[in-house]
């Protein structure tokens, strides 16, 4: 089966239900699927959960989607940093709610739930505020924290290039969390910079398998130059 390949970011998330689960590549800006985001803002689905590695830059991207007032919950590593006024301010006023996971646990609880695996034991945040409350096993004389899965209604993902069955290569950094990402969500969308014709791929470059995505967007059908695309 092959991918859909779509012509426009809008209709890509037009189905996203309100209180859905959204999983939002990207590590700060990079790899971060802005006209995936911005067309999810334009669809008005409310009352997300946001999992990423972060809580948003600037005003743009995952910024943005916060400050249009459509996120209830984020589950990040890294919820401030020197720009992340939008989330800060949301997150004092006591409009937006904060789960703080350990950035190899975030990758890992993802991986498990692409992998059909119902929980695991981590040694990170042991004797740490993460801890409180957390079924806990000592395994040959150390101490773990019970992780379970975390599962995505629709995974947004940047990639390099996909080919016409969905396969998907990424650049450099760009990659961090989209492979386990999309296998994690119930839906794939990904936005790429073009599409080539099955065999276009070099098979040992693909990184994610066109069975994990659902439908794609390339630039240049979205209304971006080809030089736009590849910039």
């Amino acid at each position: 089966m092959t991918a859909r390949i779509l012509d426009s970011y809008d209709e890509a998330v037009a189905d996203t239900p309100d209180g859905a689960t959204v999983l939002v590549g990207g590590f700060g800006m990079a790899g971060m699927p802005v006209e995936l985001v911005d067309a999810l803002i334009r669809q008005g689905a409310s009352g997300l959960t946001v999992v990423s590695n972060n809580a948003g830059n600037g005003d743009t991207g995952l910024a943005a989607l916060l400050a249009a007032g459509r996120v209830r919950k984020v589950l990040c590593s890294f919820p401030r940093q020197s720009d992340s006024w939008v989330f800060d301010g949301l997150y004092r006023a006591g409009e937006i709610e904060l789960e703080v996971v350990p950035q190899g646990n975030l990758a890992e609880r993802m991986r498990a739930a692409g992998a059909g695996i119902g929980a695991f034991f981590s040694p990170t945040g042991v004797g740490t505020p993460l801890a409180e409350g957390r079924e806990t096993r000592v395994i040959d004389g150390r101490t773990y924290l019970l992780e379970y899965p975390i599962r995505g209604d629709l995974a947004l993902v940047k990639a390099h290039v996909a080919d016409r069955m969905g396969n998907l290569v990424y650049r450099k950094t760009a990659r961090n969390f989209g492979p386990v990402m999309a296998t994690a969500a119930a839906t794939t969308v990904v936005q790429v910079d073009r599409v080539v014709p099955i065999g276009g791929l070099d098979p040992e470059a693909v990184v994610t398998p066109g069975i994990y995505v659902d439908r794609i967007v390339p630039a240049v059908h979205a209304g971006q130059s080809t030089q736009e695309a590849s910039a």
